[in-house]
C-alpha cells in the first residue's frame, strides 16, 4: 500500500521540521516536500501532486494560506487541504472553509489528531480541532455568522440601493461574481429576495 503523501506549508522551518519528524513515525504517511510561502506551495503541488496539503494561514511574505487554498481550488487541484494554525477566530475559520479547506487544526493539536486529520482527509472526511468544531457549529446555528468577509461587505452595501453593476464596480469584481455572492448570501440567510436580504442587513447593523 502506497503511503499518503503530504506537503507541509509553513513559514517557520522548525514547524515544518517538527511535523516532518512526527509524520515520519507513521508508516502510511510520507512528507514529500515543504514550502515557506503560498507561491512555493503552488509550485510544490505542481511538482509532487501530494494527496494532502497541511497549510498555515499566515506567511512571513507573499501569498498567505487563504489565497493559496483559493488558487489551488481554482486550478482544480485534487489535494485535500488541512489548515494548521494558531488562528482560531470565527472569521479565519469561515474564510478557510469557504476557500476550500477540508480540515482545520490548531497547532496545539495532539499527534493523534494530526494523524487522524491526514488519514480522514484522503477519505473525504473533515477533521477539526474540538474548539474549532464547536465554534463552527455555533456559527451554523446562526446563519448570519457564516457569511464570508466579502459577503458581509456586499450585504452591507445592498442597503445603499446599488445595482449589481454598481456593486461590482465598488468591490472591483465582475457582475457575474456579484450575482454568485448574492446567491450564496440569500441561501445562508434563508431569504429569497433582495428586499429580504436588505432587511436582514439593516437588522444586523442595528444589533451592532
Amino acid at each position: 500500500m502506497n503511503p499518503i503523501t503530504v506537503l507541509l506549508v509553513d513559514d517557520h522551518l522548525v514547524v515544518r521540521s517538527g511535523l516532518t519528524a512526527l509524520l515520519a513515525t507513521q508508516p502510511d504517511l510520507k512528507v514529500v516536500a515543504g514550502a515557506a510561502t503560498g507561491e512555493e506551495a503552488l509550485a510544490q503541488v505542481e511538482k509532487h501532486s501530494p494527496a494532502v496539503v497541511i497549510m498555515d494561514l499566515a506567511m512571513g511574505a507573499g501569498m498567505d494560506g487563504i489565497e493559496a487554498i483559493r488558487q489551488l481550488r481554482r486550478r482544480n487541484s485534487a489535494q485535500a487541504i488541512i489548515v494548521f494554525t494558531t488562528y482560531d477566530s470565527d472569521a479565519d475559520i469561515v474564510r478557510a472553509v469557504d476557500a476550500g479547506a477540508m480540515g482545520y487544526l490548531l497547532k496545539d493539536a495532539s499527534p493523534e489528531e494530526i494523524f487522524a486529520a491526514v488519514r480522514g482527509a484522503v477519505q473525504g472526511r473533515s477533521i477539526m480541532s474540538p474548539p474549532v468544531a464547536s465554534r463552527l457549529f455555533q456559527q451554523l446555528r446562526n446563519p448570519e455568522a457564516v457569511l464570508t468577509p466579502r459577503e458581509a461587505e456586499l450585504l452591507s452595501l445592498l442597503t445603499e440601493g446599488l445595482s449589481n453593476r454598481d456593486l461590482g464596480r465598488r468591490l472591483s469584481i465582475s457582475e457575474a461574481t456579484v450575482k454568485t455572492h448574492l446567491a450564496h448570501i440569500y441561501a445562508k440567510l434563508g431569504v429569497e429576495t433582495r428586499a429580504a436580504a436588505i432587511s436582514t442587513a439593516i437588522r444586523r447593523e442595528g444589533m451592532r
